[in-house]
């Protein structure tokens, strides 16, 4: 009991530490711990689970110590790891899992205060009947590593796919059963084809499958994508978030709950100040996802691309034309306004699209692709891009942002590469299951690694928050639209009851 509960007050040290500072410039002025032994400051700092010693695991300073003190145990406050010094080794149970990510979880749910109070987590526990169900059912693998075949130059499509696939919150909607293809009345109902591909894909067959129900659906309910020709991924996608919107449970034309708004939607703001009166003008809009350019201001290729270096791009500010703005308090057109645009709401998984293939407004050259390599990282802080943190400004002129940096840190997960020119390409990419990474080129699953994955030629890419903070308590819109819904059916059988009794009584009347 000793041993666990020091462990918890290690976790949750850590915990509070990483949530307490509001931004960069605090975090510096925040002490670090120090080892025991040699006082060097410790980034990842393990602490002895039998009394108060903290030391440094590169210098052998911990484990030196319990084996001093002849004492067992000591933790990495960082990920919960405990060593022990008898096995002289790192202990894996899932007891010391679950108690690290319920002490963390605890520590999140007192210290996030940008949702409200949060709703506490519940585990799931099976109830008598579940557990008598479970009994008897077959475990399946999940493995979600399964090739797509080319139906005849339909690798854009599987590259899409393959994406969707490995978003984690559209894999947990659709496989625990929120869409259930037996029971839908939609007809040619994209949503249907997505819980069939996650049935397909999460199955114990290994061999690759081929989409056509899902191709044959996008067909019918799509012009502009039926036919053999090659299309464009990102257009692709942009259709199959539209389709599934609108056969999803909980789609509403106003504040929609449904399943791609809860995981790509955001919103952009655009400013835009006169600089003769300082009045602001702001518009907001939604977003599904970022198309960013590879070319500067001045039409030619950046030297060095990055996707910090596009984002900054996206969010510099830029003069407007004499005739572009007309301030509503000056009453005229101004030849001194300026544009930002930025991040207002940040959406759980974010999609970057990098503009490569450009079709020219006028002449007659013909669309060409850009193949400038583009650097993407492997994890992504978004505060700087943000509407919050542009309207911040700390102390002596120091911009910041409110809030632990796990409000705004995302992590890679797909990468979509398109090889060749634009008439004769071909698309792949690169997804993440679990902590390992893989190349996906329609039927062909290679194993693949981080690396490679950051040095390819990305066309689209894919983040996925770190943490999520939600709202609780709060009724989807669909709940609330199928309650007016019944109150309206209820006033309206109402109102043919009572027009039915007055036939009767002036059939009554007339017969006297």
């Amino acid at each position: 009991a000793g041993i666990v509960g020091k462990f918890k007050t290690v976790i949750a040290w850590h915990a509070r530490r990483t949530h307490g500072a509001l931004h960069p410039a605090k975090r510096r002025k925040v002490s670090s711990p120090t080892c025991d032994t040699c006082n060097q400051t410790l980034s990842r700092p393990f602490v002895c689970l039998q009394c108060s010693f903290a030391g440094c695991w590169s210098g052998s300073h911990i484990t030196d110590h319990l084996k001093d003190t002849v004492h067992t145990f000591c933790v990495d406050a960082k990920s919960g790891s405990v060593f022990c010094s008898e096995c002289d080794d790192f202990v894996f149970d899932d007891t010391i899992d679950d108690l690290y990510l319920s002490t963390v979880l605890s520590v999140e749910e007192q210290k996030t205060r940008f949702q409200g109070s949060r709703e506490p987590y519940q585990p799931w526990i099976p109830t008598g009947d579940e557990s008598i169900v479970l009994k008897d059912a077959a475990t399946v693998p999940c493995q979600g590593r399964r090739g797509l075949l080319n139906l005849g130059q339909t690798c854009f499509l599987n590259v899409i796919l393959q994406s969707f696939i490995h978003n984690p919150l559209l894999r947990n909607y659709f496989l625990s059963d929120r869409h259930n293809s037996r029971l839908c009345k939609h007809s040619d109902c994209t949503c249907c084809e997505m819980d069939n591909l996650f049935t397909e894909i999460y199955s114990p067959t290994n061999t690759p499958f081929g989409p056509t129900s899902f191709l044959a659906t996008t067909w019918k309910v799509s012009a502009e994508m039926s036919g053999y020709a090659q299309q464009d991924a990102h257009e692709f996608f942009i259709t199959a978030l539209n389709q599934i919107h609108g056969t999803c449970r909980g789609s509403t034309n106003i504040s929609c709950n449904c399943i791609i708004h809860q995981t790509f939607a955001g919103q952009f703001q655009s400013d835009v100040t006169c600089e003769k009166c300082g009045t602001v003008t702001s518009t907001i809009d939604p977003m599904l996802d970022i198309s960013l350019e590879l070319r500067s201001k001045s039409g030619e290729p950046a030297a060095d691309n990055t996707l910090a270096s596009c984002l900054r791009r996206y969010t510099k500010p830029e003069k407007l034309g004499a005739r572009e703005y007309s301030c509503s308090k000056c009453t005229k057109a101004s030849h001194e306004a300026v544009k930002r645009l930025s991040i207002r709401t940040l959406p759980p998984v974010l999609s970057f699209q990098f503009k490569r293939f450009e079709h020219k407004t006028s002449g007659k050259a013909a669309p060409q692709k850009i193949d400038a390599l583009i650097r993407i990282p492997v994890s992504i802080n978004m505060a700087p891009y943000t509407t919050l943190a542009m309207n911040t400004t700390g102390k002596d002129g120091e911009t910041g942002y409110p809030g632990p940096d796990a409000m705004y840190e995302y992590d890679l997960f797909a990468v979509i590469n398109h090889e060749g020119q634009m008439d004769n390409g071909h698309y792949t990419n690169f997804a993440r299951f679990q902590d390992e990474w893989y190349r996906f080129d329609d039927d062909k699953v290679t194993p693949s690694t981080l690396s490679d994955c950051l040095a390819s030629n990305a066309y689209m890419c894919f983040y996925v928050k770190r943490h999520l903070d939600y709202k609780p308590y709060v009724k989807p819109t669909y709940l609330v639209a199928r309650e007016k819904d019944i109150v309206r059916e209820q006033a309206m059988e109402r109102e043919k009851e009572a027009a039915r009794m007055k036939e009767v009584d002036d059939a009554l009347i007339a017969m006297v």
